[in-house]
């Protein structure tokens, strides 16, 4: 590993952020479709005209709750996005720091501006005025190093679309989704009780609210595993996405530290094809891919230090926390062999990374990966930043 091995587990911890964040938002839409569910199954036949007006009224309601989900959940969204945005920019400048000698010139910190993450979730960048740009561009020259609102438009999900939009899609499809299928149901002769059954699942008010947000996908019945899995996808990303680009943004500012950066898809759960042919690659700042290049990567950049006397003296060799070790050696081989790194990395899921290894025969990224795919443990911003106390 030729950077500081935090890089490589913070983007862990940053997995389980975005577990805790979807948990919130996933919870949140959960609840309209219980409240709906809940009653309907009061309901007993539908034959009555009075019984037919409640069900559309009740129809109605839940149309009006889930676009106001949609909006609570995208001011959520860029509330959380904001603080990892600058919690990030300080982490990585906390890590630059710890890696120069004493007495080198400063890092520099990326200024995140006040509407950044609000722009990454709800600024089409299509309607984005092209004259305000040359401001933007400006600064950019004069070496402020910012990330600006206009820079936080430029970013969108793989789709093109914004955060905000894709939410509303969601809240609209599966509005007109749930009443469809309650219409078919009752056409069909589905007692209502069923039908509620079907689209609730295992799920109840209360229950959900401490179980993670994988869990409550695998629980939820029709009118909720969808949007579970679309929503996880959507925080995933976007947590990807500003993580990603203010790191770039803070290695890009420290070129005098650091002129390159490595690809990392050790920490993609599925390793798409694309990502797995750029892992391990480097790339000079701005010149090369960044991550996300799909919906749910969970792929990630580390900067490369320069250290143009230890390469002399050290040609086959890079540094890692516990010394030289071998230019080839990868982050997940490094981990199996520090144990006490592993603590600090996998927590419980250390000893399943072990049995896979020594019990299934598994390599140390494939075990990796595979613990990643299964882990819903959980951090808020305040754990994460607990966890890395200068990062503040």
């Amino acid at each position: 590993m030729s950077t500081p091995e935090t890089f490589y587990r913070e983007a862990i911890d940053l997995n389980r952020y975005s577990n805790q964040v979807a948990r919130q938002i996933v919870t949140n839409y959960n609840n309209v479709i219980l409240d709906l569910t809940n009653k309907l199954a009061t309901i007993d036949e539908v034959t009555a005209p009075a019984t037919v007006a409640r069900i559309r009224a009740m129809l109605v309601q839940m149309k009006e709750s889930l676009e106001s989900w949609s909006n609570a959940s995208s001011v959520y969204l860029a509330d959380e996005l904001q603080g990892l945005a600058v919690f990030q920019t300080e982490f990585v400048k906390d890590q630059l720091e710890k890696v120069l000698p004493k007495g080198a010139v400063g890092v520099n910190t990326v200024k995140i501006s006040p509407n950044f993450a609000q722009s990454v979730v709800f600024t089409d960048p299509t309607e984005v005025n092209i004259l305000t740009l040359p401001t933007d561009l400006e600064s950019t020259v004069q070496r402020t190093f910012s990330l600006t609102a206009a820079k936080g438009s430029a970013i969108t999900l793989p789709s093109g679309e914004v955060v905000a939009k894709a939410f509303r899609g969601i809240s609209t499809k599966q509005a007109e989704l749930i009443s469809s299928q309650i219409r078919i149901g009752i056409t069909e002769g589905e007692s209502i009780p069923k039908i509620a059954r079907r689209l609730r699942g295992r799920l109840q008010f209360g229950a959900n609210q401490t179980m993670t947000a994988k869990a409550q996908r695998l629980a939820a019945g029709d009118g909720m595993r969808l949007a579970n899995t679309q929503v996880m996808t959507i925080v995933r990303t976007s947590v990807n996405q500003v993580q990603n680009a203010v790191s770039q943004a803070t290695y890009a500012a420290n070129q005098d530290v650091t002129q390159r950066y490595e690809y990392v898809a050790t920490l993609d759960a599925r390793t798409s094809k694309i990502c797995g042919s750029l892992d391990g690659r480097i790339f000079k700042y701005n010149e090369g891919p960044l991550p996300p290049q799909h919906f749910n990567c969970r792929s990630t950049t580390v900067p490369i230090i320069d250290d143009e006397d230890l390469r002399r003296r050290f040609p086959d060799t890079r540094p890692s926390a516990t010394g030289r070790v071998p230019q080839d050696t990868n982050y997940a081989t490094w981990l199996r062999d520090n144990p006490s790194i592993q603590d600090k990395t996998l927590g419980s899921k250390k000893k399943f990374f072990n049995y896979l290894i020594d019990k299934k025969r598994k390599s140390p990224r494939e075990a990796l990966r595979l613990i990643i795919k299964d882990d819903g443990t959980e951090l808020t911003l305040k754990k994460l930043a607990e966890k890395y106390p200068n990062a503040t």
